[in-house]
């Protein structure tokens, strides 16, 4: 299939590059970045020297492609998206543009009013542990942000059993510095960046609206920076309705994840790894889910694991891809990680 990458010069649209480069299902025929328009692929991604020959295009130069990826800031897709679309290929969209169904949410998490609420319905969300069949025959779809995923992939199994009370699930999220883009401006700095344990987003994170959405429950989310370059863990905590054991949450986990080729279920009695690590998810598009029960406050604790590139954006994008072109979904996407790193 006909591929190509709009806002291709940041660390998302990078790591989709990388990926593509050597997808058997995929042709690479354009990259656009009008800040890096005229210039090789490698200038901005090293690691893509004598791999391909492209050059940046301007936004403009932009031809019709069998799927398009969108690796924009938010905000930037939501005025094109009608043209993209019109070109009769997919769109997968890996900013927040397109993640809401409810209009009137964008006001609030993103500051402006969305200019094409018809197309939000469309949307199919790029979560293929739950939406494999819609995104067969899907023209748009919107990959999830990268706390969101590992959030909504360990709570929405328990959510489905009707287990989740009705206290907000207070959810604590960690990330590496490489979620906050490459023009992360002073925060990005090494100086200020090095060695913080940062609260950047205590309340009001706009991957709250994601994950209440896909809950169906309300959500208090504060997210921190931390010393790393990738990785998310999030931690969650979920207050019952009715007692669960170690045993139920292994069976519910099961049921939901044991035939996925990218969700593990990690909770185990000793080692060094026994709950979910995202050091040792580096490059992967594994999601690690872990779990532990507190029967005395009648609260499960969930921790979810994953490269916050991969799984919490690129790989969870080319997995989309995957079921369109009809090959199989781990294509592209075999890489096992490193350890030690």
């Amino acid at each position: 299939m006909k591929v190509s990458v709009v806002g291709g010069s940041g660390y998302v649209g990078g790591e989709l590059l990388r990926l593509l480069a050597r997808h058997p299902a995929a042709e690479l025929s354009q990259v656009t970045s009008d800040s890096m328009a005229g210039r090789p692929l490698s200038r901005a991604h090293p690691t893509l020297r004598k791999v391909s020959s492209l050059t940046f295009v301007p936004h403009a130069a932009l031809g019709p492609a069998d799927v398009t990826f969108v690796a924009t800031p938010h905000g930037e897709a939501m005025a094109r998206m009608p043209e993209l679309l019109a070109s009769g290929g997919t769109v997968i969209d890996l900013s927040a543009d397109h993640r809401l169904r409810d209009p009137a949410q964008y006001p609030r998490y993103y500051h402006a009013d969305h200019p094409h609420p018809e197309l939000l319905s469309r949307a199919v969300p790029g979560i293929p542990e739950f939406y494999r069949d819609a995104l067969r025959g899907a023209s748009l779809i919107a990959v999830p942000g990268c706390i969101a995923t590992a959030a909504i992939l360990a709570l929405k199994p328990l959510a489905a059993q009707g287990w989740i009370g009705p206290s907000p699930i207070v959810v604590d999220a960690k990330s590496g510095s490489s979620a906050s883009g490459r023009d992360a401006g002073p925060a990005g700095l090494h100086a200020e960046r090095s060695g913080v344990m940062r609260a950047y987003a205590p309340t009001g994170h706009r991957h709250t609206a994601e994950i209440e959405q896909e809950v169906g429950s309300p959500v208090a989310l504060s997210c921190h920076g931390v010393e790393a370059v990738r990785g998310v863990l999030a931690t969650a905590h979920v207050f019952l309705r009715q007692p669960v054991t170690e045993k139920d949450l292994w069976r519910t986990y099961r049921a939901a994840f044991g035939s996925e080729p990218f969700v593990r279920i990690v909770h185990e009695s000793d080692g060094l790894y026994r709950e979910p690590e995202p050091k040792i998810l580096a490059g992967t598009n594994f999601c690690d889910i872990g779990f532990a029960v507190d029967a005395s406050r009648g609260r499960v604790v969930t921790l979810s694991a994953l490269d916050n590139l991969m799984k919490g954006a690129a790989g969870a994008a080319v997995q989309c891809f995957n079921l369109k072109a009809g090959v199989p979904e781990t294509t592209g996407l075999d890489f096992l990680g490193l350890h030690p790193i």
